[in-house]
């Protein structure tokens, strides 16, 4: 718990009785590598932090899984257009890697948000963050090249170190030989 202390701590400002409430509804979880969080047609009820490992949102059409994220360490996620709405996933989640995770399940996330002033703060950065991150992602696929996506995603080196090449092809949004092609030329 540790590591999500330190997250939350980075975040935003909490009281200690207001982060041992936080803590009380937190539990830890194992997931082996290639384990599924969620399966396509679930509706999420959690929410996670990544200790270690990493996880993947994939869906799959024409035969084909489709990476559409990745997350790694030190990363707060849940496939929200589930959970919010109460609908059918439209994604699976998978570890891709060994990973241990804090879970907060949907129901204690709703009772710390009416409880706890400095969480309800906690979730609004966290969702800020990820809009960011999402809005950036969709600008990389309209205005750069395969070759400038790539050089970005470098500076993610958890995800070219831990993710596979055809999952990091399809984050790009090209095909594993596009990749090779690419990597051999910038080497």
């Amino acid at each position: 718990m540790e590591e999500f202390i330190r997250f939350i701590k980075g975040i935003i400002w909490i009281d200690e009785l207001d982060l041992q409430l936080v803590l009380s509804r937190c539990r830890e979880r194992q997931v082996g590598k290639s384990k599924l969080l969620l399966r396509k047609g679930q509706i999420a009820s959690q929410y996670f932090f990544i200790v270690s490992g990493g996880v993947r949102f994939f869906y799959e059409a024409h035969d084909q899984e489709n990476t559409t994220w990745v997350m790694f360490e030190n990363e707060f996620f849940t496939e929200i257009s589930s959970l919010h709405p109460q609908t059918p996933s439209r994604f699976n989640i998978e570890a891709i890697d060994e990973t241990k995770l804090i879970v907060i399940d949907k129901k204690d996330m709703d009772f710390l948000y009416g409880q706890v002033a400095a969480w309800e703060e906690f979730g609004r950065k966290i969702w800020e963050a990820t809009t960011i991150r999402m809005i950036d992602q969709l600008m990389n696929f309209q205005t750069l090249s395969a070759e400038e996506r790539y050089l970005s995603f470098l500076k993610n080196s958890q995800l070219i170190q831990k993710a596979p090449v055809k999952q990091v092809a399809a984050v790009l949004g090209i095909t594993p030989n596009a990749l090779s092609r690419i990597r051999k030329k910038i080497r």
